[in-house]
């Protein structure tokens, strides 16, 4: 079968080699005679007949030389470009002068000089029309069934640079997309006018608007990878009428250093909109300090816990514990790693952290080297409900994975804290603040490097606003947020862990934050994600404002006042220094604990305000209409007295 393969493919290549270069003696041949006829005006004597008749041979044989020696003869005719055609010229010229050598040199028949210049240029055109006329041809046709074909997305292509180059000519090569480009936009003046590759620039970015009513486009390609997230921002306002939808070449091609395919446009997504370059991590830094490392990772069915793992794993640790309470999610992300990594011990353990005498089992059997406690109640209404929850969880739990990090004396521990432990209103944010004051506390008689981590808000982690955004998106709205003026933090999960790995063991001190760089309106997030999903905010999907729930703020803060006033930057890390916790911490703990035990939740609000004297109860509120338009209402403070009014007041 195989060897009847072979005879049948070396057949095919014979005519194909056959019928080119037959193709390229008539083009010759005809080249040249129509030189003669030119130059003559027809008047062709006896004797110039007869060093025709002489020449001609000569010629075609040159002419045949060349493209042999040039490989024009295996030609590529639908992906020739301009190296192909500069070879061609090249070839062309070369065939001209060999027959001019020869000729002279074989036969003392003389031509006008003015022939060969004529026959140059009338045999390269027919060379290039017998090589490019098939692409020419079949790029029309297939322009014309894109055009034609049912479910087609007439485009227009944003940035008339080198990656937009590169992208159209591979949408003009490729038929296994959706795209008929009708034009491109591009801020530069001078590529006003102008076209590329057969498409037109029919104007600047703010034409958007008009150009995709004008020309019924229902898909955005947005081919600058450099493209600042504010200009992003700017032109999702701009179209936020239209029902396009949108792609983007990732910005890490932003060096061009490679073909832009189709196949690397990828939805536009909420990490395009930050406010901020992303923050980019090395790699070999963070593998310095974690290859070989037994490391064990609490909270690793989790969003953040999982990419730790995933990192961990990448960067060359040894061994992974993953413990988490979840089952399911912690067997999938065993499997992940032990498939991906199968050099490095992956051990999945089932426990609680609330349960110190399971955790130190566990970490008695594999003396993790570091510990990274990711496993946290985040929920903030949901904790509002359940005090006692939060404070088991967040604070003693927090306690035991730090106490068994001590106990098998770990070189680091780290916590993963939140932005909501700043001036805590939410019984969620005045347990992490807690949980900071515990390690700090630990951290002072222990051998262990123990770091708290805070970050802000995590796109894409499970329970955060975007999927739920996406998830009102696609069932038709409406679009729920709690405030039109309520703002927040926003971090990748890349971002996250990177500032875990290098700010946890980097040893910088025991409080680091990331720079987020300007906090996100939540209503101008809604907004920009159901225009990328192609529909009209407000009129074909509806945000509505809920209020702000219990525990939440409008605002989020990264630093107190006192922690501003002693922080460091590097590479975007902000390095502060708390102030120390209360020197009867220990006491004060034991009585949290017995009210949180037996569930008291009114003891637990008055002993987190009396531990964090920042922290402010605040129950829900609701927008409230005035002719200036909405305004929050008041924050209520809770007493912390033990007088018998007790209750939330103004």
């Amino acid at each position: 079968m195989l060897k009847r393969i072979a005879v049948g493919w070396n057949s095919i290549a014979l005519v194909r080699f056959t019928l080119i270069l037959g193709l390229d003696a008539l083009a010759a041949a005809f080249a040249f005679q129509t030189a003669v006829l030119l130059r003559l005006d027809g008047n062709i004597s006896a004797d110039i007949r007869e060093s025709l008749r002489q020449a001609l041979p000569v010629l075609v044989a040159c002419r045949l030389a060349a493209v042999l020696t040039a490989r024009l003869h295996r030609w590529s005719f639908r992906m020739s470009g301009l190296h192909e055609a500069i070879r061609l010229v090249a070839a062309t010229a070369a065939g001209t002068a060999l027959f001019y050598a020869v000729f002279h040199g074989l036969s003392s028949r003389y031509l006008p000089r003015s022939i060969y210049a004529l026959e140059f240029f009338l045999a390269l055109s027919l060379f290039a029309l017998v090589r490019f006329f098939p692409r020419i041809f079949l790029a029309l046709w297939s322009d014309q069934v894109r055009r034609n074909a049912a479910g087609n997305q007439r485009t227009i292509v944003v940035g008339a640079g080198g990656a937009g180059d590169l992208l159209l000519r591979d949408l003009n090569r490729s038929k296994d997309h959706p795209y008929f480009v009708v034009g491109l936009v591009d801020d530069a003046p001078a590529k006003q006018g102008t076209s590329l590759h057969g498409r037109p620039v029919l104007g600047v970015i703010d034409d958007l608007p008009r150009l995709i009513a004008r020309h019924r486009i229902s898909m955005v390609l947005l081919a600058i990878p450099s493209l600042a997230p504010e200009r992003i921002r700017h032109i999702l306002a701009l179209c936020a009428s239209s029902r396009a939808s949108f792609k983007i070449i990732p910005a890490s091609f932003a060096r061009l250093d490679q073909k832009v395919t189709a196949a690397m446009l990828h939805d536009l997504s909420p990490e395009d909109l930050l406010p901020r370059a992303s923050v980019a991590f090395d790699p070999r830094e963070i593998q310095a300090m974690v290859a070989g490392k037994r490391t064990l990772v609490t909270g690793a069915g989790g969003s953040i816990g999982g990419e730790i793992c995933n990192q961990l794993a990448a960067s060359g640790a040894s061994r992974i514990v993953l413990v988490d309470m979840n089952e399911n999610e912690l067997y999938l992300s065993a499997r992940r790693l032990q498939s991906e990594y199968p050099g490095i011990h992956v051990q999945a353990e089932v426990a609680d952290i609330r349960e110190f005498a399971r955790l130190r089992r566990i970490a008695a059997r594999y003396r993790p080297e570091y510990v990274f406690h990711a496993a946290a109640h985040k929920h903030v209404p949901l904790m509002e409900d359940a005090p006692e929850e939060a404070i088991k969880n967040n604070v003693f739990g927090t306690l035991n994975v730090a106490k068994v990090a001590d106990e098998v004396r770990a070189s680091h521990f780290v916590l993963i804290s939140t932005d909501k432990a700043v001036n805590p209103t939410s019984v969620m944010g005045a347990s992490k603040r807690l949980a900071e004051y515990v390690v700090r506390d630990l951290a002072r008689q222990s051998g262990t490097r123990m770091t708290a981590v805070r970050f802000g808000n995590v796109l894409g982690s499970a329970g955060s606003v975007v999927p739920i955004f996406k998830q009102q998106i696609e069932r038709g709205g409406p679009v729920t947020v709690t405030h039109p003026e309520c703002t927040r933090y926003f971090m990748t999960i890349p971002e996250a862990v990177g500032l875990v790995l290098l700010a946890g063991l980097g040893g910088y001190g025991d409080l680091c934050i990331l720079d987020m760089g300007e906090p996100i309106k939540i209503a101008e997030l809604a907004h920009n994600l159901i225009t990328m999903a192609g529909f009209i905010p407000g009129q074909e999907i509806e945000i509505r404002y809920t209020g702000l729930r219990p525990g939440e703020k409008l605002f989020e803060e990264l630093l107190t006042e006192d922690e501003e006033r002693t922080q460091v930057v590097r590479n975007r890390i902000k390095v502060a220094r708390s102030p120390a916790p209360p020197r009867d911490l220990h006491v004060r703990l034991a009585e949290l604990k017995k009210l949180a035990e037996g569930g008291d939740r009114r003891g637990i609000i008055l002993a987190l305000g009396s531990l964090i004297p920042t922290y402010r109860y605040t129950p829900g509120s609701e927008p409230e209409r005035t002719p200036e338009g909405l305004s929050l209402a008041p924050v209520y403070e809770l007493p912390l007295t033990g007088s018998e009014d007790s209750r939330p007041r103004a």
